[in-house]
């Protein structure tokens, strides 16, 4: 008993010397000096951060041809390999499997060999994966190729975003995170064009290239300095927090409090995934967790894969309306990077959830009238409205900021292990919601986004009593407030 008071009393005072430095820095910040030396920063002294940030979204980028590779190939591949629907279904779902695996060991691989360590291990399996597509004659290699590249998209749906939000400012982080999903949607659209034009081949070999710019452009960029500082690489550490800040800023504030923080957190027990359910970690686990839950289970999978047949069974030119999805999209996942830093992170989840609940009962509302032949002529107009309303709301906040929040409230020590357990997490969901929409949809096609609607309606609620907000504030004080209180 006397061991076990030891140890939850020696966990409590680091506990508070976590706390205390942090606060009292919030506290000398508080005639806003810091935030009067951040805006006199030019943007020449931020330009390492917008490069850096523009080389990492290229993994990004690589992601989303991944992911918008299947729709515009499926009938050409069926016909050139031969390939029956079953293999063909085989092919386009062994993604996720391979995007599970990778979450599962992304946080590890970023952990022990770094961030940009990382996204090499996931370009180069990538672009492995893209040249066996090429080369493919048969079943084996494409399925080979395609559990490679679901691989690389799972661990960079992990270590982008960390990444980002660990060479960022905090008054840009929010904005260059987010520009993470903003690229991702962008490269399963140009996936999706393109793959109108070209050959499925050549396509193939297309989204190679946004591997060959990562792997080139991580030469030149810096490693993040919070794991550099983990490691105990105090030389690169400083010197990549000064590459990022420019020559002529003040980093000692910034580099003491990663330092002190680093430090104190060394002192607790290395971290395996049982630990995540310890108290002092639990709140950081429930919101990063839970958010990627909200994310995938209302039900944005079964819409994105199935536009095309959703559109169809209503009466309304597919291909008309998947372009016009896929470029909605991009605008507004594009407005809320703009908006993330000044609106917030919880107001855009709260307003995101509203407008997907919206876009669920709309579409709802018109299979209900098919399927009761009522207002025939309405239905078409009705189901396109309630897809986009559905999409527009998911790209201005449901998509891009819970990736933001997982990236700000996990401690450094457990952010491996947590960050691939809620990536783990986000992966299984998609897998479960695009494996069961066909079937939702047999069953009843209005229920179905009815089911939808309230799973959103409660992640609403989920928002508003669990998710902090976020904004403007550093790592470091984010961890400190969700994991001592």
């Amino acid at each position: 008993m006397a061991n076990n008071k030891d140890i939850e009393n020696g966990e409590n005072r680091v506990q508070e010397e976590i706390r205390a430095p942090l606060l009292t820095r919030v506290e000398i910040a508080g005639n806003g000096d810091d935030e009067k030396t951040l805006k006199k920063n030019s943007n020449e002294e931020r330009c390492m951060v917008y490069l850096t940030t523009f080389v990492a979204v290229c993994g990004s980028y690589a992601f989303g041809c991944c992911a918008g590779y299947s729709s515009p190939t499926q009938a050409a591949i069926r016909v050139d390999v031969n390939l029956s629907l079953a293999e063909y279904s085989l092919f386009g779902s062994i993604l996720t499997f391979g995007a599970m695996i990778g979450a599962i060991t992304s946080g590890k691989i970023a952990d022990y060999i770094g961030r940009k360590g990382a996204m090499i291990v996931s370009s180069a399996l990538c672009t492995a994966g893209w040249l066996s597509i090429y080369f493919a004659q048969g079943a084996l290699l494409l399925d080979i190729g395609r559990l490679a590249t679901g691989y690389g998209m799972g661990v960079f749906s992990y270590v982008v975003p960390v990444f980002i939000a660990e060479i960022a400012p905090k008054d840009l982080r929010g904005a260059l995170t987010t520009v993470n999903q903003l690229m991702i949607c962008t490269g399963v659209s140009v996936s999706f064009i393109i793959g109108t034009f070209l050959t499925w081949r050549t396509l193939a070999l297309v989204g190679i290239l946004p591997c060959a710019v990562l792997l080139l452009g991580l030469v030149i960029i810096p490693e993040s300095p919070r794991w550099l500082a983990k490691k105990g690489n105090q030389k690169e550490f400083e010197a990549s927090l000064r590459r990022l800040r420019g020559k002529n800023a003040d980093i000692s504030a910034e580099a003491a409090e990663i330092q002190d923080y680093i430090e104190t957190l060394e002192r607790l027990p290395k971290t395996r995934l049982l630990d995540l359910f310890q108290r002092r970690y639990l709140q950081s686990v429930k919101i990063g967790v839970g958010l990627m839950v909200c994310q995938q289970f209302g039900g944005i999978n079964g819409v994105c894969f199935y536009t095309s047949s959703i559109f169809e069974s209503a009466g309304f030119p597919a291909d008309i309306g998947t372009i016009i999805y896929a470029i909605l999209q991009v605008i507004i996942t594009a407005l809320g990077a703009t908006l993330i830093d000044r609106a917030g992170r919880k107001p855009l989840l709260v307003i995101s959830g509203a407008g997907l609940v919206l876009g669920c009962l709309l579409t709802g509302s018109s299979f209900y009238l098919k399927d009761h032949g009522l207002a025939p002529a309405a239905v078409p107009a009705l189901t396109v409205t309630g897809i986009l309303v559905y999409i527009g709301a998911f790209s201005a906040g449901m998509g891009a900021v819970p990736w933001v929040v997982m990236s700000e409230i996990f401690p450094i020590n457990i952010k491996g292990v947590a960050g691939s357990f809620a990536t783990l997490v986000n992966w299984f969901g998609a897998w479960a919601c695009s494996y069961t929409f066909n079937f939702l949809m047999s069953w009843s096609s209005y229920g179905t986004f009815i089911l939808y609607a309230a799973v959103n309606a409660l992640a609403i609620l989920f928002v508003i009593k669990v998710v902090p907000e976020t904004k403007g504030r550093t790592l470091e004080q984010i961890q400190s407030a969700i994991n001592t209180s």
